[in-house]
């Protein structure tokens, strides 16, 4: 029989436990499939007593997780403790530099160090997975790497948070405004004690330039992430929307449209409702990848939880199990392009814009003055008072296809105005 694939586990949380409970209940699967034994022979977590609903007495417990990777009889580490710096990355690199092998689900460490991990392993021959990081058990960046491996990915775009596609299916069922459905949200799981991560679209934008970088053969640039979030959506904003025949989703988006530039955007967006993203509700995840001979690619699915979660890092310790290597973002880091941002201003689309402004005489006129100075033009606007609220209006309109600069230039006009009562809202239509 071949030798077991021996894997040391930092963090037992609730995906940790997952993998635990995975690999029991499965591993004689996980065996013929993999073509050999997947065994945990070592744990480490903060808690040694707290209950997690697994027998982890017949492992090794060690108390600093950053031990593991000293250990002779590991093949793998794998890091499920979270954060983009401390444990996690020490815990990371000093299993790469002892030459074992990493599995992740960390998607803010390799959204940050993703390139330094990379060409560690690479410098050690050993493989660096992290199918766990993005969309929880969807199989996206196997997709990309394997099977669209032969395409040029033109875009790719999707639902990137379970939490954020709750609130705003939630939102969109109810009639609920955004700190109702919130709190509802923590009350279910679905959204951490401070949701600040996920709301603002941090967590989106970390695993949308993981997926950029693989489908364009860039090198990482979080920084370079253009990210709003939904906490301005309203339910006013959900019910317009609706009546224009679309639905709000936040979306992650990337594409090298001009050529050069890697454009990179987390923003809630207006779906039509046709689109296989308007359907999407609840805690899920969906990514679309648009190959020039595949064509549009949808990958669906649980986005998070123990069971997709640990699913998705199994399926990675089998790969290596089976010899997989390869590079950990399709490409050698040294091939890897550098890309620079690319200056959104230039591109068309239709804008929804949500003004909330004082209840008084002519304050629609200079709006549409702002609009005409710069260029945009208007398809529709909707006025809606409410005067339970010391009569204050919200003023929505959709322009028509026009340049990104243009709507900027017309809002940098209304800077400043004591007709708004607050920043307006923007949200693009998705094309």
């Amino acid at each position: 029989m071949a030798e077991p694939l021996r894997i040391a586990l930092a963090g037992l949380g609730t995906v940790g436990a997952g993998l635990v409970r995975l690999i029991e209940a499965n591993g004689e699967l996980i065996e013929r499939r993999a073509g050999r034994p997947v065994r945990i022979v070592a744990v480490s977590a903060r808690d040694r007593l707290k209950d997690r609903g697994v027998d982890l007495s017949t492992y090794d417990w060690e108390d600093d997780m950053t031990a593991l990777a000293a250990r002779a009889d590991v093949d793998v580490v794998v890091e499920l403790v979270g954060g983009a710096d401390g444990p996690a990355l020490t815990t990371a690199r000093g299993a790469l530099k002892a030459g074992k092998a990493l599995v992740t689900a960390n998607k803010a460490m390799i959204a940050h160090h993703g390139l330094e991990l990379a060409e560690l392993a690479e410098k050690q021959s050993v493989a660096l997975k992290f199918e766990a990081a993005v969309a929880g058990g969807i199989p996206v960046i196997k997709g990309l790497r394997e099977g669209a491996a032969a395409n040029r990915i033109e875009r790719i775009y999707g639902i990137l948070n379970g939490t954020c596609n709750y609130i705003l299916s939630t939102m969109e069922a109810s009639g609920r405004d955004f700190g109702e459905v919130l709190g509802e949200a923590q009350a279910l799981g679905y959204a951490e004690a401070d949701p600040t991560f996920d709301v603002e679209g941090v967590d989106a934008a970390h695993k949308l330039a993981i997926l950029a970088a693989i489908a364009f053969g860039a090198r990482i640039d979080f920084g370079a992430v253009d990210v709003s979030g939904i906490a301005r959506v309203r339910a006013a904003d959900i019910a317009q929307a609706d009546a224009l025949g679309y639905r709000i989703r936040l979306l992650g988006i990337a594409d090298c449209a001009d050529g050069e530039g890697l454009f990179q955007r987390v923003q809630p967006c207006l779906v039509p409702r046709h689109h296989p993203l308007a359907a999407v509700e609840g805690p899920t995840n969906a990514v679309v990848a648009e190959g020039n001979f595949s064509g549009r690619l949808l990958f669906q699915g649980a986005g998070a939880g123990d069971g997709p979660t640990a699913s998705a890092v199994a399926a990675d310790l089998i790969d290596i199990a089976r010899g997989d290597v390869g590079a950990p973002f399709s490409v050698p880091v040294a091939a890897l392009e550098v890309r620079p941002a690319a200056d959104a201003g230039h591109r068309t689309n239709r804008t929804y814009l949500r003004f909330t402004v004082a209840d008084r005489p002519g304050v629609l006129a200079e709006i549409a003055t702002a609009m005409r100075d710069a260029g945009v033009s208007i398809e529709s606007l909707i006025q809606q008072g409410r005067p339970e609220e010391g009569g204050e209006v919200l003023v929505a309109m959709v322009t028509h296809e026009g340049p990104e600069a243009n709507v900027a230039e017309a809002l940098r006009l209304l800077e400043g105005s004591d007709s708004l009562t607050e920043p307006p809202l923007v949200m693009h239509l998705l094309g």
